[in-house]
């Protein structure tokens, strides 16, 4: 009878710690998944930061370009048939 009682203890306590294992092993599976997920989208995340910084610059640089006076002054030239006014054309006005 003792015994018996005994064992039923030893396998409650076994089952105890048994499941209490089971939980922090999970416990400690989804703390490492959720932490692998966070790196992926910090990375994706960086990846677009770095395409959009790249697009940034290309857009500066493009910029530059088109607001250039010599390009301006040749399309003006070009397509609109405008030139540089002359001293007569010139008015100042004080």
């Amino acid at each position: 009878m003792k015994n018996d009682i005994r064992r039923i203890k030893n396998i409650k306590t076994w089952l105890v710690l048994l499941f209490t294992f089971i939980a922090l092993l999970l416990v400690y599976t989804w703390c490492r998944i959720q932490c692998v997920q966070a790196g992926y989208e910090m990375s994706k995340a960086v990846k677009i930061n770095e395409k959009r910084i790249a697009r940034n610059n290309n857009l500066k640089i493009e910029h530059a370009f088109l607001k250039s006076p010599e390009r301006i002054a040749k399309k003006a030239k070009e397509n609109l048939g405008l030139i540089m006014p002359t001293e007569k054309q010139i008015i100042i006005i004080p």
